[in-house]
């Protein structure tokens, strides 16, 4: 079987910040901002999983464009805790989720071009 690479990378970013989720409300209860992020955070993989399924190339296109503002939007808020200190970026895990973004967002740059280019 074909290992779906976006998929797979965004459920496992989703999985990372569910885990930040909890981490920031547990240390700093910033549940507004810790809900943005999760929501988009979450989404991006959501979105990648129903485009899966799409029932026509345009429907595929839909979804991994909202997947795409999604990730962009994640980064967002990523690079927002950090200017306000609730995240540090010399961390490890935190500059690793944010290179993951990046690199999410140009996955599905690249998608959405492709699909496009065919339609």
């Amino acid at each position: 079987m074909h290992k779906n690479v976006v998929l797979e990378r965004s459920f496992r970013f989703s999985v990372r910040i569910v885990k930040l989720y909890k981490y920031l409300n547990e240390r700093y209860k910033a549940y507004s901002l810790a809900d943005q992020l999760l929501r988009s955070g979450t989404s991006i993989g959501a979105n990648v999983t129903e485009a899966q399924d799409a029932q026509s190339k345009k429907d595929f296109i839909s979804k991994i464009s909202i997947a795409l503002k999604e990730a962009k939007e994640t980064r967002y808020w990523l690079r927002l805790l950090i200017e306000t200190e609730y995240l540090d970026k010399s961390h490890h895990h935190v500059s690793t989720l944010l290179s993951e973004a990046e690199e999410l967002i140009k996955l599905l740059t690249s998608i959405t071009i492709t699909s496009k280019e065919s339609l």
